[in-house]
């Protein structure tokens, strides 16, 4: 490499990081449009858990076929990108291989197992891509899934393919490279090669000039195509190999089915059971305190970590493909509830852009113009979507606290659901029977 290549090199690298640290602001703006709760308690649980369920994928393996195929390829990303490392230092100085002097027999250890994994996550990928675009599997081919989240899956398989090959003839050219009679440049032997010796013969009998001119392109190509990859995380559903770790580790504790109560409204129960309160008097309210609104109907309604959700979704429709009521037909799909709510959260940080960190009113909201009460009010709330979220994502708490705002604010509840807190209300059960006949039901039976 020249000196003009290494400066070039260093502009790529601060522009491409740069990029990159500016869309994860955005990301930690936009979660932080959330209402704020606490999740700091019982640190030591929340610790095993991101370490069990985003570093150990102890739910992906519950579909073996798909949960050891993703350990590979997860395994392959982790790992083999510790040379990039060595690859940015390599870049910046000039230098090669600039570790193997420092760790010895161990960088060849290190080299052969970056190879072998890199072929374990082309095989992976491939089966990947079989799964999705041959076989199509039911939850890949869902309606909720179509137009780019259904391309953006494909397109990381085809980045994924094209790195690995271009890191092995990277290391095949290398290679030939090195075993030049006489030595060739600064190419000296270092590393094993168990899987690019076989990609090695390619250049037999090729000038060596044009050989390192061909390892200056796959190096180029290799270390641009990560960076490139690196910045199409904030686009795509891949996000999650990064917020992965802090979604499981501010996962709520409680057990499946606990909801939350709402501040306001218990602060008048309590009201209301105590005997010296004046059941005429209105709760005193803080100067300059806006009053709580129940549940949510906008992105701006949520709590920071549903909105961390939303970013974290890989759209594997593990949770869909659970689901009773969408297997039943109906229109809810827990997928789709946390693309709508990634979307809506986009949309209103890009208005706060444009408006020079404002937002201004837009006349559209979460509910309705994304996601329609018909979807809300399919959920059973059983927790399936909780349940098989290999990334602890919660679709049923946004449900839950959207349906809140249908009932507790639009007095928008389905008639039958109505019918049945009026009786509740009238006569102390959900039946229409008076409070002395409650236990007429049983008769009906």
């Amino acid at each position: 490499m020249s000196f003009l290549d290494n400066i070039l090199f260093a502009i790529i690298l601060i522009i491409s990081f740069g990029y990159f640290i500016s869309n994860i602001k955005k990301i930690y703006r936009n979660v932080n449009l959330g209402i704020d709760i606490d999740r700091k308690d019982n640190s030591k649980q929340r610790w095993k858990n991101m370490a069990m369920i985003a570093l150990g994928q102890s739910k992906m393996v519950k579909r073996p076929v798909a949960g050891v195929l993703h350990i590979i390829v997860y395994a392959g990303f982790v790992i083999i990108n510790i040379e990039l490392l060595e690859i940015i230092i390599d870049g910046l100085f000039g230098t090669h291989r600039i570790f193997a002097p420092f760790l010895g027999g161990f960088y060849d250890v290190l080299i052969a197992s970056f190879e072998i994994l890199a072929l374990l996550v082309i095989v992976a990928v491939t089966v990947f891509w079989i799964r999705r675009n041959v076989i199509k599997l039911k939850r890949f081919i869902n309606p909720d899934l179509k137009g780019f989240p259904k391309n953006d899956a494909n397109y990381i398989l085809y980045f994924e393919t094209i790195l690995m090959f271009l890191f092995l003839f990277m290391n095949a050219s290398d290679l030939h490279l090195q075993h030049v009679p006489g030595g060739y440049s600064h190419f000296v032997k270092a590393g094993s090669f168990p899987v690019s010796q076989f990609l090695a013969p390619l250049f037999n009998g090729v000038n060596s000039d044009l050989v390192a001119l061909f390892y200056e392109l796959f190096w180029w190509l290799h270390i641009v195509g990560i960076l490139i990859f690196m910045n199409y995380l904030y686009f795509s559903k891949h996000l999650h190999i990064l917020l992965a770790f802090p979604n499981t580790y501010f996962a709520d504790l409680n057990p499946l089915g606990k909801f939350d109560n709402l501040e306001s409204v218990t602060k008048e129960v309590k009201m209301m059971m105590d005997p010296n309160a004046d059941p005429f008097a209105a709760p005193a309210a803080a100067e300059g305190e806006v009053p709580a609104k129940f549940g949510a109907s906008d992105v701006q309604d949520l709590n920071w970590v549903q909105l961390l959700n939303a970013y974290t979704c890989t759209e594997c429709g593990r949770c869909t493909s659970a689901c009773p009521a969408n297997i039943t037909g109906k229109k809810l799909s827990p997928r789709k509830i946390m693309m709508d709510t990634r979307d809506r959260m986009e949309e209103v940080g890009k208005n706060i852009d444009a408006n020079k960190g404002v937002f201004v009113p837009d006349n559209k909201t979460l509910l309705n113009d994304y996601i329609t009460p018909e979807e809300l009010w399919a959920c059973t709330s059983c927790n399936a979507c909780v349940e098989e979220c290999p990334v602890s994502i919660s679709p049923l708490s946004i449900i839950m606290d959207m349906r809140r705002y249908l009932v507790m604010e639009q007095s928008a509840a389905p008639a039958t659901l109505n019918a049945m807190m009026t009786n509740v209300e009238n006569n102390g059960a959900p039946w229409p029977y008076n409070q002395q006949d409650r236990l007429n039901w049983k008769n009906e039976i």
